[in-house]
């Protein structure tokens, strides 16, 4: 090959590759919604806390904020596109939504088809107790008469830590279904359960069960999801994640855990020993 047939080669295949790099911005979900000005965000209306209709019928929760907050940061107009559980990846990748802001586990199989931030929330189980029950953690309810739904994970989870506490004075009681849990707890026959902590959430801001009150996180294994973008789309899962770092940066993880979740302390976003 001459120097000259060289040169022109170099230069093409430059040009090709600029050419594709800037294919591949334009493509990007993060221009997109810049110049539409709109922001579509994935969230499940059927999930409360994190997703619901208030009294208004408007949309609400956990996930709905963080759509808000997310619009806000790049000073666009957030829409809520209600997004049944079934549905949550498929909208995504058929580009019926910028982005999947659903309470989605993070999972192998669900990476094969979007790709995840970090986690932006931690669904764990926590304490919950009557008012006057005296129970501040879960270490309170070593010696106490507790219980739980048979059958269940949160019950076989349970009957573990129960094991390690050596317990003799305490009780467990299980019970056929999630409502003869609660009814025993504010009829005083048992003191505290652990249930997760959208459930619990839910449940005391119903206002149906104003003596229950959430009272901290059990130590069992934690249920972590992400926000989903579609595939490839590097550009808009790196904003992504910069923006739910810059949440629990600035304390707003925070502010919308007490909110939406019960007063407390947020959990952790990580998994001890592992860097998501």
């Amino acid at each position: 090959m001459t120097i000259t047939r060289y040169v022109n080669a170099s230069v093409l295949a430059a040009c090709v590759a600029t050419a594709s790099m800037a294919s591949v911005a334009a493509d990007s979900t993060l221009d997109k919604v810049i110049s539409s000005k709109t922001l579509r965000c994935g969230v499940q209306l059927d999930y409360p806390p994190a997703g619901f209709r208030n009294q208004a019928n408007e949309p609400d929760g956990y996930d709905v904020q963080y759509c808000k907050d997310m619009a806000k940061a790049l000073g666009v107009t957030p829409k809520i596109v209600e997004t049944p559980s079934s549905e949550r990846i498929p909208a995504l990748v058929s580009n019926r939504i910028d982005v999947l802001i659903a309470s989605a586990s993070i999972s192998p199989q669900r990476a094969m088809s979007v790709s995840f931030s970090q986690p932006y929330v931690n669904y764990t189980n926590v304490v919950l107790t009557r008012k006057d029950a005296r129970i501040e953690a879960f270490q309170d309810l070593k010696g106490r008469n507790i219980g739980g739904v048979t059958g269940t994970t949160t019950e076989q989870e349970l009957q573990v830590l129960r094991k390690g506490w050596n317990d003799t004075s305490g009780s467990y009681t299980g019970f056929g279904s999630e409502a003869e849990s609660y009814l025993a707890l504010t009829q005083g026959k048992i003191d505290g359960v652990i249930i997760g902590n959208a459930s619990a959430a839910a449940l005391v801001q119903s206002g149906q069960f104003p003596t229950l009150v959430i009272k901290g996180v059990a130590p069992t294994p934690p249920d972590l999801c992400g926000i989903a973008v579609r595939k490839a789309d590097t550009q808009m899962l790196d904003w992504v994640k910069t923006f739910v770092w810059t949440q629990v940066k600035n304390g707003r993880y925070q502010e919308l855990y007490a909110q939406y979740f019960g007063d407390g302390e947020a959990p952790s976003l990580a998994v001890s020993g592992v860097d998501y």
